[in-house]
């Protein structure tokens, strides 16, 4: 059997078992099934080419990664346009998984280490989200890895070490997403944006234009925290698209608790905008008096 290298596009709908509860069996599968085919009409009239139907997925090749990430960010608009034409009451939402590499096709499917990788990342995206691996993000041009943000190093199931992956901002389309980086820079010369961060004689601003932040009590880390409860690694902090973004990569998990809010949000292995003021408690929730915990003010005079 030939290999070839290829880019793997797993696109999986999110929702359908809401659908499913809402509108009865007949109508849900009405719906998943023109949704699961303008999807892959999509995917096609990009240039990709769709191996298989997955029920409420679709499993498309690419020949290259930037006609993958371009055909991906406009997947949103897809189904945006069927939910508002007949779906009103239960939307359906996609997450997406990307990578490439060598694969061998065989009767009907593709087969290879960029298959697994795709459809772990599509498993692990939340509804609305584009994760690439590594091996497609090396492939994009400055413009397009600029919109992407990096969620550092993630477990997957069946690899044996932790693969580095990347968050594509698609909240506009492909076109609008290449203006960001440029839209962010004209709005920091107006005005300050940055975030201060502060724990006992410590403190730290981190303003739009600089790297990622790493929290941790290990080596590599900007901003260290000397406790048990803290991974050497425990969470990132970094500026996209105009938003301060933290990230959770610890065994014990982050808190973030805003100002005004009741209750704290907890994060494991997962994100969540920062904004206004608060205070984040690595390895324990704010609530512990013992637990390490900063606080964070995120300043927009943009």
């Amino acid at each position: 059997m030939d290999q070839s290298v290829r880019t793997v596009v797993f696109a999986d709908l999110t929702g359908s078992t809401g659908l499913f509860e809402s509108a009865g069996n007949v109508a849900a599968t009405h719906v998943v099934t023109r949704c699961t085919q303008a999807l892959g009409s999509h995917l096609g009239r990009s240039g990709g080419r769709v191996v298989k139907f997955l029920g409420d997925g679709v499993l498309a090749l690419f020949d290259d990664a930037i006609g993958a990430v371009e055909s991906c960010s406009r997947a949103q608009d897809i189904l945006h346009d069927l939910n508002v034409g007949q779906n009103r009451v239960t939307p359906l939402g996609v997450k997406i998984g990307l990578a490439a590499g060598a694969i061998v096709e065989h009767d009907g499917d593709c087969y290879g280490d960029a298959v697994n990788v795709a459809s772990r990342l599509a498993d692990r995206a939340q509804t609305n989200e584009i994760l690439v691996a590594e091996s497609v993000f090396v492939s994009l041009p400055p413009a397009l890895q600029m919109a992407c943000s990096s969620l550092d190093r993630i477990i997957i199931k069946g690899k044996t070490e932790p693969l580095r992956v990347w968050r594509i901002d698609w909240t506009r389309t492909a076109e609008s997403t290449l203006t960001v980086p440029i839209a962010m820079l004209e709005a920091q010369s107006r005005g300050v944006r940055r975030l201060d961060l502060d724990r006992l004689d410590q403190h730290l601003e981190l303003s739009p234009t600089d790297g990622p932040l790493v929290l941790g009590r290990g080596e590599g880390a900007r901003f260290v925290i000397n406790d048990p409860r803290v991974s050497r690694r425990h969470a990132r902090i970094e500026w996209a698209s105009g938003q301060c973004l933290l990230t959770d990569f610890s065994s014990n998990g982050t808190w973030v608790r805003f100002a005004g809010s009741p209750a704290p949000v907890m994060l494991k292995r997962d994100s969540c905008m920062l904004h206004g003021q608060g205070e984040i408690g690595l390895g324990a929730t704010p609530d512990d008096f013992t637990a390490p915990t900063l606080t964070f003010q995120v300043i927009d005079e943009a």
